[in-house]
């Protein structure tokens, strides 16, 4: 089994040198759409990596008492690193979404509480949409493909294009509700 949070932190340190406070930062700021950790998660791993020989770290002094560990990667730790970004993986087992099952099982549902559930979503959905739009605007136009934000750009873009098919499909689901749906959609997606 692949250590992924490994890979994340790996990842964020090739970047540049990093507190553990500073990684769980960069986990719930740029990375928050497709990965999370918690700090419990974090120091752990560290402290693992370190004894792996995959990372180093200087303790830094602020002020008279407080010390923080600053950790980059060591060459061991870019060479599994760059192994680690050249491998194939299979494609990922769907994420648990407690929404997706409970509408699975919607037949059980009084027709107004459905209801509510789904534009609910969809409302949450919608504002995710836009915060993620607000972030997109940064980039004025594509980075150049040697840019270090072009991969931040490819993966805001993807979550972008994720909300405006939930959007979608939540849209459809109350056309669904209100007897207004017809498979034309769903034939035109049978080839995707």
């Amino acid at each position: 089994m692949v250590r992924a949070l490994k890979y994340a932190i790996l990842g964020l340190l090739s970047q540049e040198s990093c507190s553990g406070y500073d990684l769980s930062m960069a986990l719930s700021g740029a990375l928050q759409e497709f990965w999370s950790a918690n700090h419990s998660q974090i120091y752990p791993e560290l402290k693992r990596l370190s004894e792996e020989g995959l990372v180093d770290y200087q303790v830094e002094i602020s002020g008279n008492v407080l010390e923080r560990k600053v950790y980059s990667l060591t060459e061991a730790g870019r060479a599994d690193f760059l192994e680690w970004l050249h491998r194939e993986e299979d494609i990922a087992s769907p994420p648990k979404d407690v929404f997706r099952l409970r509408m699975f099982f919607a037949n059980e549902m009084e027709p107004e509480r459905r209801r509510d559930l789904i534009a609910h979503e969809l409302t949450l959905h919608r504002e995710r949409l836009a915060r993620l739009r607000g972030k997109r605007e940064q980039f004025a136009v594509p980075p150049e493909p040697s840019s270090p934000a072009l991969g931040d750009y490819m993966v805001l873009t993807g979550a972008v294009r994720r909300e405006e098919a939930s959007c979608e499909w939540l849209s459809w689901c109350l056309t669904v509700l209100d007897g207004a749906a017809t498979d034309t959609e769903e034939k035109g997606n049978e080839n995707v």
